[in-house]
């Protein structure tokens, strides 16, 4: 059985990400029909169609879908190990996902050490829900991503990012009791779901959720009056208008909460320099040698 070739791989990818085979034998510098038949032939050797041809445009197959994924790894992990090789300066692109909150208030020194350290890593941050971190991971559109205990880590590899104090902040007139609103971030966002765990416990009821895509929106919306959310204290510290809510003590279950990083797969030599700057990741190698102080 013949092994899978780079080239076959880098010019099905190429494809796809220009959209077409014209755009993409130009970014190849192959003519056209070269790049067709490299396509047809990749197709027949696998036996399976990869792109569904619709008049002169081409949509991805499922096939297609499930090969993107592998031909991204691979492709990656070939460039990483030809740029080690040559130079063993830690290099490339990585790709990271993030929550909000993470994003805004805990990884700016961390990103910034890194790129002290490995000026030659680029690094592409975006921001989303766990839920939606979890997609792009399964899809192989982020290498890692910062997310939310809990999640379904069953085949994900992961070490413990940072720990966050969540708080509860209402308007300063919030009524006591009666029908709420909600302000979160949408579906898949673990701290919306601790809110309505913490009214179920409560015996509290609400009317609705009002979604918003940042805290900054989040906490002008709670000021205003408009109902409640659960945000990181870390990140409430940060927000323009933090003194104009009031803050609520959660219970300790729903308190305290983990961020981890989590990946597929081996961790490319880029991830592996960036665990190491994180908190609670440099925290364990302290304690196992002795020299750490405990988590407060």
């Amino acid at each position: 059985m013949r092994t899978m070739d780079l080239n076959d791989l880098d010019i099905f990818r190429c494809v796809v990400r220009e959209g077409g085979v014209t755009r993409a034998a130009a970014m190849l510098h192959r003519v056209p029909s070269n790049v067709t038949t490299r396509i047809k032939q990749f197709e027949a050797r696998l036996g399976v169609a990869l792109f569904r041809r619709e008049g002169r445009s081409l949509t991805l197959t499922e096939a297609g879908r499930t090969l993107l994924g592998h031909a991204e790894v691979l492709l990656r992990m070939a460039d990483l190990a030809e740029q080690e090789l040559r130079s063993g300066v830690v290099r490339g692109v990585l790709r990271l996902g993030s929550l909000e909150s993470a994003a805004g208030a805990r990884l700016p020194p961390i990103l910034s050490a890194f790129h002290a350290q490995f000026p030659d890593v680029t690094i592409e941050l975006q921001t989303g829900t766990t839920r939606a971190m979890l997609r792009q991971l399964e899809r192989f559109e982020i290498e890692a991503a910062f997310v939310s205990e809990p999640f379904d880590r069953a085949s994900l590899s992961s070490v413990p990012a940072f720990d966050e104090e969540l708080v509860l902040i209402t308007g300063r007139t919030a009524p006591g009791t009666g029908r709420r609103t909600l302000v979160a971030f949408p579906h898949g966002c673990s701290y919306r779901q601790r809110l309505i765990e913490w009214l179920a416990e409560e015996g509290a009821s609400y009317d609705r959720v009002l979604e918003m895509s940042s805290y900054h929106a989040i906490v002008a919306c709670v000021a205003a009056g408009t109902g409640m959310a659960i945000v990181p204290a870390e990140v409430l510290d940060h927000a323009v208008m933090s003194t104009a809510v009031e803050r609520h003590k959660l219970p300790l279950h729903l308190r305290r909460n983990r961020t981890r990083l989590v990946w597929s797969g081996d961790a490319s030599p880029a991830l592996r320099a960036l665990m190491a700057l994180l908190p609670e990741t440099a925290e364990a190698r302290d304690r196992a040698s002795g020299g750490a102080r405990p988590y407060p």
